[in-house]
């Protein structure tokens, strides 16, 4: 493309000093002025001029600060310095002739000043009346661009119409053209004439096209506008640009329509209807430049967005509601009955407070109808019981939108009733945000995570859940952003908490309690049969049926590797087995294709490579038996082995029972005394009400010791007893434990071990009266799951085993005391 090369010329050097160009080349047969700016760009142009004046222009092809030779391009233009003027600034501005197009031969220095060695390039110029054809024809094209375009000056199309050279011709209208950089380097290098004029041709084509496109947007707009309308021509030129890429020409009037015509369909009144049309007046009258234009339109953007239009009439199926329930869910019988009781009397309400409906904000509903419309039902239970499902499947059974999310850490009220409008970036509150997600007035809320809120300066989160969870006030909820009343009544509120204790009493006293205790071995069974199994299976690649557990295989699971109260560590180990399952199935696989490979390259031939390719479609599927010993090899030992049952097999050991978040649990309690300084220590991470029960229990067991078992009083005073609960990183605090310390203590003091499979829970007077407690079907999962047989509770505590399903109190017998004699008459029979 750059050959032939011109033979040295004696009138040009062949070493020139470079001159990067940036925004695009410089053409040959051009004079034109040159602005330098930069130092080191100025002090080399002053050594040019002060030798021989020439200097070569070439641009870089790739922009850097400090550019390098590997930044230039390889053909260029050399020029002659004709004039030079110093500028104030230091700068100066040269008037350069140039003349003709060289190529980089060899580099002298790299970095600047650029130092190179050329060879100069001459035209490839064929006198046809093809090359004449071509010359007429960009002349012509161009007078028509250079009269319809003001900027080309008539002293242009003279200039180019003097010069002779059909290549220089081409050269001087792609100077002028405002085409790409790139192009124009490829015009540069171009040395063959025709081909040349042929680029440029394209060019001026490409650029009538743009004139009449111009011109015909032009036309349109001078046919619609007036002498006195001409103020705004530059305005009008804009739409009918916009017009013809299909873009909305009056962005403000097309919203304030859409606004209009939303807010009409509401049938506002009142309150609600007086502040939207001021909002919508005032936004009919800001201009798009505005800074609060976009703030009332984003706030109008709300309004129109929630759904204001009172619901259709609930159709709650009690039969499809019971069906959902037990499709999704194992067990939990006394929440499902609860929920069902619940939707049976929404359903009732429903019923007989349904009636003409109004938008919300027409009238003020009857408050006693609107209290009576909705309650809040708070889910409580460890993790990993199903919870969240739970509420899904209420959802679910009504048929309704499901929205959920969790205040868990949330220190801000701003997340619940929203920003102030005058803050920059408000926005509403999760309430108003999950309404305009889910586009009804009526979905099915999941607040999780209730019990884990904070307190900051930002607020309190747990305050402004008051109002939202008061069916008294929510009603007329006004969200912080929004600033208006809006009826949120009929949302069903489902909450979640691990623990009630940190939840402030005024949000409990609205919420209707439901515990889900968390489940023993044969309902985890049930659970990952029916639905543990074939999710995991699924979500790692392996089909219905390619994993077989065997009953004492999941049982194995559950007491040895997730004896927590819920299943969550269930599934996470049944993903782990599937996951190591799927990989021995993806290497086989690769094996078998890559023996496939190799057979049908080796002695074999095509038959041998068939029935391997026969072999490995049979046997693409196979099926894992799942047993102790594959369950070992894929999780490893045992977290709990079978044998780690709490046991008190030792004089001063007994088994309490106690309740955490996480669910009920078994607690051992160990005594032993040593002769010495009379005193009493407690270990074990207890809390300050633990102290005083372990306390208490020492002064019963000490009183019984003396009275029944014969210890002489003397004797304790010269005895050091130290009592301890293990796993001392744990924080351990309640009276529960009253009764279990006051037994260890006393097979302490009697040398005798207690009933075997014997557990208990209670808290202890100092008169010896045995006080209810809390949390027993937490306590009773926990005793079964410990293998225990027989648990003594506090006699006031009998009301709770109602609340216990059946299948936890199978092969337990409970035995419900009064006072601690009848414990000990238990735990240590004569």
């Amino acid at each position: 493309m750059l050959d032939p090369v011109v033979p040295f010329d004696q009138t040009l050097p062949n070493t020139l000093l470079i001159l990067n160009l940036v925004k695009h080349p410089i053409f040959p047969g051009i004079f034109m002025p040159l602005l330098i700016i930069k130092h080191a760009d100025v002090q080399m142009l002053e050594h040019v001029i002060a030798e021989e004046g020439f200097v070569g222009l070439v641009m870089l092809a790739h922009e850097s600060e400090t550019p390098e030779f590997s930044d230039f391009c390889k053909v260029g233009t050399v020029a002659k310095i004709v004039k030079k003027i110093n500028l104030p600034d230091g700068g100066i501005n040269i008037f350069i002739s140039t003349i003709k197009r060289f190529k980089i031969k060899k580099v002298i220095n790299e970095r600047k000043p650029v130092i190179v060695t050329v060879q100069y390039l001459e035209e490839i110029n064929d006198e046809t009346p093809e090359v004449k054809a071509l010359t007429r024809a960009l002349l012509s094209e161009m007078k028509i661009i250079i009269e319809n375009n003001p900027l080309f000056s008539e002293e242009m199309r003279l200039n180019m119409v003097n010069i002779d050279q059909p290549g220089r011709i081409a050269d001087f209208i792609v100077s002028i053209l405002n085409i790409d950089s790139r192009e124009q380097q490829k015009v540069l290098e171009q040395l063959n004439v025709r081909k040349r004029m042929e680029q440029v041709l394209v060019f001026i084509k490409k650029e009538q096209e743009l004139f009449i496109l111009q011109k015909r947007i032009t036309n349109e707009i001078n046919s619609k506008i007036d002498k006195s309308q001409r103020e705004y021509f530059l305005k009008e030129e804009l739409k009918a640009i916009k017009m013809e890429l299909g873009m909305a020409t009056d962005p403000a009037a097309s919203d304030y329509q859409r606004f209009k015509d939303k807010f009409d369909s509401f049938h506002f009144e009142g309150e609600i209807k007086e502040l939207v049309e001021q909002e919508l007046e005032k936004f009919s009258i800001m201009e798009p430049q505005s800074p609060e234009y976009m703030v009332t339109r984003n706030y109008l953007d709300v309004i129109a967005s929630l759904p204001w239009l009172e619901p259709a009439a609930e159709n709650i199926d009690l039969a499809y509601a019971q069906k959902t329930l037990e499709n999704d869910h194992y067990g939990l019988q006394d929440v499902k009955s609860r929920i069902i009781e619940y939707l049976a009397v929404r359903k009732l309400r429903n019923s007989q407070t349904h009636g003409a409906r109004r938008t919300n904000g027409a009238n003020t509903r009857d408050r006693k109808t609107s209290a009576a419309s909705n309650s809040i039902i708070c889910l409580v239970g460890p993790p990993g019981v199903g919870k969240t499902s739970v509420g899904k499947s209420i959802a679910r059974a009504l048929n309704k939108e499901f929205f959920r999310f969790s205040v868990g850490g949330m220190r801000d009220e701003a997340e619940i009733k929203g920003h102030r409008r005058t803050y920059i970036g408000a926005m509403p509150g999760k309430i108003l945000q999950g309404i305009k997600i889910t586009k009804t007035k009526d979905p099915v809320f999941m607040i999780d995570e209730i019990d884990k809120m904070g307190v900051s300066y930002q607020g309190d989160p747990a305050s402004a859940l008051l109002e939202v969870l008061d069916p008294e006030q929510n009603v007329n909820f006004r969200d912080h952003y929004l600033d208006l009343p809006f009826d949120i009544s009929g949302v069903f509120f489902i909450v979640t908490a691990n623990t009630l204790d940190t939840i402030p009493h005024p949000l409990l006293d609205r919420m209707e309690i439901i515990d889900l205790p968390g489940y023993i071995n044969i309902e985890k069974l049930e659970i990952a049969k029916r639905y543990l199994v074939p999710k995991s299976l699924e979500k790692n690649g392996l089909e219905k049926g390619q994993a077989k557990y065997a009953k004492e295989s999941l049982l194995y699971i559950a007491n040895c590797y997730a004896r927590e109260a819920g299943v969550r560590n269930f599934e996470k180990n049944l993903d782990k087995i599937h996951r190591k399952l799927a990989k021995e199935i993806v290497e086989a696989d690769d094996q078998r294709e890559k023996r496939g490979e190799e057979a049908e390259k080796g002695k074999r031939g095509k038959r041998a490579a068939a029935d391997t390719k026969k072999t490995n479609k049979a046997t693409r599927k196979p099926v894992f038996i799942v047993d102790k010993a594959v369950i070992e090899k894929h999780l490893g030992k045992p977290l709990f082995p079978e044998d780690d049952i709490k046991k008190a097999n030792k004089p001063g050991m007994s088994i309490g029972l106690a309740w955490t978040s996480m669910g009920g649990d078994t607690l051992v309690i160990e005594a032993v005394s040593m002769a010495g300084k009379e005193g009493f220590t407690l270990t074990g991470n207890m809390g300050d009400t633990m102290k005083e029960s372990a306390a208490i229990a020492m002064t019963v067991a000490q009183k019984i010791g003396v009275e029944r078992y014969g210890v002489d009083a003397s004797w304790f005073t010269k005895n050091h007893i130290h009592l301890h609960i293990p796993a001392g990183a744990t924080p351990k605090d309640g009276p529960s434990a009253g009764v279990t310390m006051a037994v260890a203590l006393c097979s302490l003091f009697s040398n005798r071990v207690i009933t075997h499979k014997l557990v208990m829970t209670g808290e202890l007077s100092l008169t010896g009266r045995v006080l209810p407690i809390g949390g027993l079907k937490e306590k009773t999962i926990a005793a079964a799951r410990n293998k225990a047989r027989y648990i003594i509770i506090p006699k006031q505590n009998l009301r709770d085993l109602d609340d216990i399903p059946a299948i936890v109190k199978k092969g337990l017998t409970f035995y419900p005391v009064e006072f601690f004699e009848e414990a000990l008459a238990l735990a240590l029979p004569d």
